[in-house]
């Protein structure tokens, strides 16, 4: 039995833009993984779902009652657990009455949840949280706010539950735990996310693009194969029709060769003893017969236009960064950064190596990088060791911190740092851009020794093609903004000789964190990532995890590196 059916379900906005196209689909219980790139309309289709937007055509059938967990949250800080679970009503009901007050509203809220808060503590326990219903939200930490949130959907048994990004912000602790619940979940879940290590334990995903939406009968490895074979399909059948097209171009220029032969070959026989109007008549049928011939070989070349159009239409972008970076210099004895945790220890990061900085949210872990970055800034060093373009580039917060000592930046946890190298910084949010800005202005800021016409061609190979080169940042969109963001990083000369990124994968689509991961496993210097996305590490070959802890000691561990495939994970397209 299906709980949500879209039948022949058309959106198109006021402005007469469409969205969504013959929409044929159906939710069934279990969990669904939603897919696309940002601005698909992934958030649209859970919108139709909650009635929130009407559909231009066709219907939206729900069976039951639905619960909604946005991407962010809204919390008061005067609501409590109970509120955000969202049992409130139904707690207060209960208490009343076992209190003895016997008004009848009081039943009716209550209905069959007699062990509400029973049943909201077992629940709370299941994903390791000890919290009372009453205690205020505003003591809560995100994680632990989205997980509440998301055991209120469960405790109250909908019918249908929408996920908007559950994993965003998270940390690795806190993912596992969501994916926990996800695994054991009652009922239709559908989850829009780019979160790999979600989209596998998700029963079957629907992927929503170019206005069209299919549905996998399987998860992330089942859907990525599916993807696979056809787009090797849609290759082949690609070529055939570019060879047909060349093939029907090649036998048009033969025949009009051939009729032009035939044409004036008969004008000499034509010329002697044959009278003006039989001339005519012959000429008006030859006149005939090569227009009829052009128009059927023009027919089949429209034809096989057509075709190519149909094939390239199925064959997706290739979204592979392929680009000569400029050369760090960093051989494998060279230090870059040290970070000295609360015990002393010092941690070298060296060579071309790739590091993981982990540990849960809250921790320091920006606020380490960012005290870092901004020493190896503020310290006077040569102009021609900054890698991070100043204009419109500016580090997060690097002008707003004070470096208490010379070369070294203490974090909140007790760690502290310094940078030896040419260091460039990829902040977790981009508002700091200066939006005004062209992106190739702020790339030749980067790059100033570099001809625009070769920045332009780098700028195609992260996808800022054409016209995009030269909008302000702020008329691009989140995913081209980053793509600058990256191309200013990758493209500076001369060339960062450590690169630090602060979750550079969260709120990216899987198409942007595709050419992140290309553009980085081809840099040849030093990287150290901030991130809780296992699959994203692996799949950039980090071979070292330093993770921080509350305390301000760091666990340094060594994993081994397949640098062939990028660990695990493997490379895969969106």
């Amino acid at each position: 039995m299906f709980s949500v059916t879209f039948n022949r379900v058309r959106l198109t906005w006021p402005d007469g833009t469409p969205c969504l196209d013959d929409v044929t689909l159906a939710f069934s219980p279990g969990v669904t993984g939603v897919v696309g790139d940002n601005g698909s309309g992934k958030s649209t289709l859970l919108k139709l779902i909650t009635g929130e937007i009407a559909p231009t055509a066709g219907t939206v059938v729900v069976g039951g009652s639905v619960g909604v967990l946005p991407q962010n949250l809204t919390l008061r800080t005067d609501d409590t657990v109970a509120d955000l679970l969202g049992i409130r009503a139904q707690v207060d009901a209960v208490r009343a009455i076992v209190g003895g007050d016997p008004d009848p509203a009081h039943f009716d809220a209550v209905g069959e949840d007699w062990d509400i808060e029973a049943r909201a503590a077992e629940e709370l326990g299941a994903v390791g949280l000890d919290l009372g219903l009453d205690r205020p939200v505003g003591t809560l930490s995100g994680g632990e706010a989205m997980l509440v949130a998301l055991v209120g959907l469960s405790v109250r048994r909908l019918d249908v539950v929408l996920l908007d990004e559950p994993t965003n912000n998270l940390d690795r602790n806190t993912r596992v735990r969501v994916y926990s619940l996800l695994e054991r979940w009652r009922g239709t879940a559908v989850v829009v996310s780019h979160d790999v290590e979600l989209l596998r334990r998700v029963g079957s995903i629907v992927e929503v693009r170019d206005g069209e939406v299919e549905a996998f009968g399987g998860n992330w490895e089942v859907y990525r194969e599916a993807v696979g074979i056809s787009q090797e399909a849609a290759g082949r059948a690609l070529r055939a029709a570019e060879q047909q097209l060349r093939t029907e171009k090649r036998q048009k220029v033969e025949a009009e060769k051939r009729l032009a032969r035939r044409e004036n070959a008969g004008k000499p026989a034509a010329a002697r003893g044959v009278s003006k109007a039989a001339r005519d008549f012959y000429a008006n049928r030859s006149e005939k017969a090569i227009g009829k011939a052009r128009g059927e070989f023009d027919d089949k070349i429209a034809a096989a236009r057509s075709a190519v159009d149909d094939a390239e239409a199925r064959l997706r972008d290739d979204e592979r960064v392929r680009i000569d970076l400029p050369d760090p210099g960093v051989g494998t004895g060279r230090r870059l950064a040290e970070i000295v945790d609360a015990a002393g220890v010092i941690h070298v990061i060296q060579g071309p190596e790739r590091v993981a900085l982990v540990g849960p949210n809250g921790v320091g872990k920006t606020l380490l990088i960012e005290l870092m970055v901004a020493s190896a800034d503020t310290l006077g060093h040569d102009p021609s060791r900054r890698a991070t373009p100043l204009r419109g580039w500016a580090p997060s917060g690097s002008e707003r911190r004070a470096t208490p000592l010379r070369g070294w930046a203490p974090s909140g946890s007790g760690a502290a740092g310094s940078i030896t190298a040419r260091v460039g910084y990829l902040p977790q949010r981009l508002d700091h851009l200066d939006d005004a800005r062209a992106v190739l202005d702020c790339i030749r800021d980067a790059a100033p020794t570099v001809e625009p016409g070769a920045i332009r061609n780098r700028l195609a190979r992260f996808g800022l093609r054409g016209d995009a080169a030269l909008r302000p940042l702020g008329t691009l969109s989140g995913g081209e903004r980053f793509r600058a963001s990256l191309a200013a990083l990758l493209l500076a000369e001369p060339p960062a000789q450590l690169l630090i990124l602060d979750e550079p994968s969260n709120n990216l689509d899987l198409a942007t964190v595709e050419v992140l991961v290309d553009a980085l496993r081809q840099y040849r210097g030093g990287l150290l990532v901030v991130s809780h996305d296992d699959d994203f590490l692996a799949r950039l070959a980090v071979g070292r995890r330093l993770e921080l802890h509350h305390d301000g000691s760091i666990s340094d561990v060594v994993e081994p590196v397949d640098r062939a495939d990028g660990g695990k994970s493997g490379v895969y397209h969106q």
